[in-house]
């Protein structure tokens, strides 16, 4: 499976490390460091359509599905 989100559309970042010496305000040579998107697999009942959907998808997303139900978030995300 891909490591994007299909609802929230999510993916690895690549951002710099943080370095804990006082002295590092402008030269930081800790490096970069590629941050990955909370994906979590989840199977998912959409009752409108009477079936389950195995789905990777954010943290985020599982919150937005909660909140705007199954299937209105599904099918604004063409996943249905």
């Amino acid at each position: 499976m891909s490591k994007i989100c299909p609802i929230t559309n999510k993916g690895t970042k690549v951002a710099g490390r943080y370095s804990n010496r006082v002295r590092a305000t402008e030269f930081n040579p800790t490096g970069k460091v590629r941050r990955k998107a909370n994906l979590q697999k989840k199977k998912i009942y959409i009752p409108e359509l009477d079936k389950t959907v195995n789905l990777k998808i954010s943290t985020k997303a599982i919150k937005t599905i909660n909140k705007n139900g199954a299937y209105k978030t599904l099918k604004k995300a063409n996943l249905i």
